[in-house]
């Protein structure tokens, strides 16, 4: 049975219990504080769980992308390190939202397995929560009386809160779980010791494949638990290690899941793949295969690569890949991306975004494995620098932390390099340092939640922000947030709002409370949490039960630049053409940020041809038109765009502005005029493939003329001159010819040298020594060093400059004089003297450094040499 007929089986059998099979949700989490990536199957239904919202089906099933590489469950350093551990895998589920519960989950998963998918029942286990004390929770016995209908009771077995007690983090929905194992061994095996003994031992063959959880307490803030609106079903079934049982391979990596992309790294590398556990190579194999599906599937819904938050992980991820392919596949250029064909070709059916996206994510992916390639190849050079200055054959955990933290040169690579050279590495010295950083990264971002506190029941906020930026509001509920960065703030939920919270590259609306007393509370910022508008304010009001006039500050600005990017959008498709896409913005008081799809640099004519479009829409005045609550169905018909990465819901909200047609939740002007005027201010790369555009617009734009006019009138004072490019061509001219006249003159003086410094040449055995300081630039030097090769027979010459207070070594080494003495060598034992580095070849060679008056010593170093 190959992975897609798997997949396929197990969604047509929960077709036809009654569930909706919905489509896998992002993987990349857009407005939950409490994760970055969906971690299980239940992350996009945790509003349903909690109450904020109701399902349209009350049975689901789907096929979910997950992601553990962060928080409680960060599976990533097994990765590769064994057979059943991965970044991105897929989890099979079924889900009851107060609809079945334990009987019937119990009882489909046993007809599954054993009627469908032909599983042995001598081969399952299943285990069962033993109860805890300390929470007064009681053993499922519930749970184990369905199962004993199916299973023999010697194969239910008790699990502590560890193993069978699931919860999705430090807070959320939570409750018991049954388990469902499955034993792969041989027989012989078998008879040696029973499968029940191996059960939650991490035993590669010994397995869980499905994990039956009981929804039915919510984990509050303060750790304690509480009963939910409803008893829910959440399961969820590791797609690959099923695959592997069913395929009857003894490892994830051996199934039709793995194995093409395996294929395509042995035929890249010209290695082959033996499924070891301890070798590097296969290790490295896992590794790359695994890490490529983690990083595709993140980019395609919207995730780039970037130095914080969810990008940083999908950075490190991939990192992590190249790494192993440097270090044990030996690739030292570009290759990862090459998978991504192999990729969309087995999941494009099933993910219909990798296939869509194919050609962004391989792009992205080729150019961060060069930026990378480019990071190792600098921190190979600093590291034989620190190798050349060592004293005792060993490098400081402090200056490997270094190379590490600022250059991020991986400490693993750093130490196989160190051992090959008959070098050690202080790794306690090292580690003490990380855990340092780590210490100061936890305190900085460590925060304290307290659990709301409801002052009156209502389900939910309604938004009023689209029609108005002020409203009268109660609070509904509110909980204090302490954090180390941001001290002491408030959240705040009304009945009603009028601000915007972030959203779709929007940032959430500011503004003021205002009491009948007068009494004033700024919000700072507003935001989107599980489905309620929260609004974090600097402090608590005093008096909570009464009602506040609410007002939104700055949106004039916020909206005109949120129309402008719509705008913009239209006007790039026609000038560059339809493959534009956006691929992400940023809309605030201060400007906007587009990022769109695009495979060159946009030039100086097209950007004014944009520029210009935009302009006209503008200047025709045109209506906004907003259609709040249509189906996705007529809003593509309409000819709307959605965007890159964004999740939307069965009704969504289209603006159109003429034949500027998106799905979007932001707020916008009301006529194209509202934003006066659009001004691009700069364009450039931001990833292969990717391009930014930054522009402002109303006030923004009046301050950028209103700042252009007063510098023209200063350069015109300076240059006594109206017509600022014909005078600053003449200064251009001008300063050409006064450079040329100084590098006339440099020449002369470096002439006049060249007699005085053969006059101090030295007899030192067997050659011709010039050791010599000097204030000429490196320029100079080279030219007479050079000269002085040819002109003195047997001559070894070095040169020590302060020129512009740094300081430079020159070392030359006459044709004759070959073999016996090496100015690349020469300078670097020299270069250790001003904390510096260099090099070059046997004739001639050159350092910088940073210490100048370390030229003292590297003088008396030089003559002792």
């Amino acid at each position: 049975m190959t992975s897609q007929e798997i997949r396929q089986k197990f969604l047509d059998f929960f077709k036809s219990k009654g569930h909706e099979i919905v489509p896998s949700a992002p993987i990349v989490l857009k407005d939950d504080p409490t994760l970055m990536f969906s971690n299980s199957g239940m992350t996009q239904f945790k509003d349903f769980f909690l109450g904020y919202k109701q399902p349209s089906s009350l049975r689901v099933a789907d096929t979910q992308k997950c992601l553990r590489v962060s928080g409680k469950h960060n599976d990533l350093d097994d990765v590769g390190r064994d057979t059943y551990h991965h970044t991105m895998f897929e989890m099979l589920g079924n889900w009851s939202f107060g609809d079945y519960f334990k009987k019937e989950a119990i009882e489909w998963a046993w007809e599954l397995l054993t009627g469908v998918y032909k599983i042995p029942k001598e081969n399952i286990y299943v285990t069962i929560f033993e109860g805890d004390a300390s929470e007064n929770l009681d053993r499922d016995q519930e749970a184990y009386n369905f199962w004993k209908a199916h299973i023999s009771e010697d194969r239910i077995l008790n699990g502590n809160k560890k193993d069978n007690f699931w919860e999705m983090g430090e807070q959320g929905p939570c409750g018991p779980c049954s388990e469902i194992h499955i034993d792969l061994r041989s027989e012989e095996e078998k008879a040696k010791i029973s499968g029940k003994e191996l059960v939650n031992q991490d035993h590669p063959q010994v397995i869980e494949v499905w994990n039956l959880v009981f929804m039915e307490f919510n984990r509050k803030a303060d750790g304690s638990l509480e009963k939910l609106p409803k008893q829910n079903v959440d399961t969820g079934m590791g797609f690959e290690r099923l695959c592997m049982a069913l395929q009857g391979k003894s490892s994830n990596y051996d199934t039709d899941v793995f194995t093409p992309l395996i294929e395509k790294v042995e035929e890249i590398s010209g290695k082959k793949y033996e499924g070891k556990l301890e070798d590097e190579k296969d290790i490295a194999i896992r590794v790359i295969v695994d890490h490529i599906r983690a990083v595709a599937f993140a980019i395609a819904d919207g995730q780039l690569p970037s130095n914080n938050g969810a990008g940083y992980v999908i950075r490190r991820i991939l990192r992590r890949a190249i790494r192993y392919g440097f270090t044990f596949l030996g690739q030292k250029e570009p290759f990862i991306y090459q998978l991504v064909d192999t990729l969309v070709q087995q999941m494009g059916e099933a993910f219909a975004e990798l296939k869509k996206q194919h050609h962004l994510v391989q792009n992205v992916i080729r150019e961060e494995e060069n930026s990378f390639l480019r990071t190792l190849e600098q921190g190979l050079l600093i590291l034989d620098a620190m190798m050349n200055n060592a004293e005792n054959k060993e490098i400081s955990g402090s200056k490997a932390f270094e190379l590490y933290d600022t250059y991020g040169f991986p400490i693993d690579l750093t130490a196989l390099i160190l051992a090959e050279k008959g070098f050690t590495l202080d790794e306690a010295g090292f580690e003490e340092n990380l855990k340092k950083q780590k210490e100061r990264s936890r305190a900085a971002a460590q925060t304290k939640t307290d659990d709301w506190v409801v002052i009156r029941e209502d389900d939910e906020t309604e938004f009023i922000g689209y029609d108005a930026t002020e409203g009268t509001v109660r609070i509904t509920q509110y909980r204090k947030v302490e954090s180390q960065k941001e001290g002491t703030q408030y959240q705040l939920v009304f009945n009603v709002t009028p601000f915007y919270p972030e959203g779709g590259g929007q940032v959430g609306d500011k503004g003021f409370l205002t009491s009948a007393s007068g009494e004033m509370t700024y919000i700072l910022d507003t935001k989107k949490e599980n489905n309620l508008i929260i609004h974090i304010a600097e402090s608590l009001p005093e008096n909570l039960n009464e009602p506040f006039k609410a007002e939104v500050k700055g949106r004039p600005l916020t909206e005109a630049n949120h129309t402008a990017t719509h705008l913009l959008h239209q006007a790039l498709r026609e000038v560059l053409g339809t493959h534009v896409e956006q691929r992400g913005s940023k809309v605030d008081f201060d400007g906007l940020r587009f990022d769109f799809s695009h495979f060159q640099k946009v030039t100086d004519e097209e950007l004014q041809a944009v520029e210009k479009k935009v302009n006209e829409r503008i200047l025709q005045q045109i209506a906004l038109k907003e259609h709040r609550s249509i189906s996705m169905k007529e809003a593509m018909e309409a000819g709307a765009m959605a965007l890159f990465g964004e999740k939307y819901g069965d009704k969504v909200r289209m603006i159109e502005f003429a034949d500027s047609k998106e799905l979007c939740g932001g707020t916008h002007v009301k006529n194209t005029s509202d934003i006066w005027y659009f001004k691009i201010i700069s364009e450039g790369a931001v990833a292969s493939g990717i391009r930014r555009v930054e522009a402002i617009t109303r006030e923004k734009v009046k301050e950028y003329f209103f700042n252009l006019e007063v510098q023209h009138e200063k350069l015109s004072a300076l240059l006594k001159s109206k017509d600022l490019v014909k005078s600053t061509e003449k200064l251009q001219e001008e300063n050409a010819q006064l450079k040329a006249e100084v590098e006339a003159l440099k020449k002369e003086k470096a002439k006049g040298e060249v007699q005085n410094w053969k006059n101090q040449f030295v007899q030192s055995g067997d050659k011709q020594l010039l050791v010599k300081k000097t204030s000429l630039d490196a320029a100079s030097v080279k030219d007479i060093v050079f000269q002085l090769k040819k002109e003195i027979a047997a001559s070894v010459i070095v040169i020590l400059s302060d020129a512009g207070e740094k300081p430079m070594i020159t070392v030359g080494v006459s044709d004759d004089l070959d073999g016996k003495y090496h100015a690349g060598n020469i300078v670097k034992e020299l270069a250790k003297e001003i904390q510096g580095g260099g090099g070059g070849n046997p004739g001639f060679a050159t350092a910088g450094g940073k210490n100048l008056a370390g030229l003292e010593n590297a003088e008396q170093k030089a003559k002792a040499l």
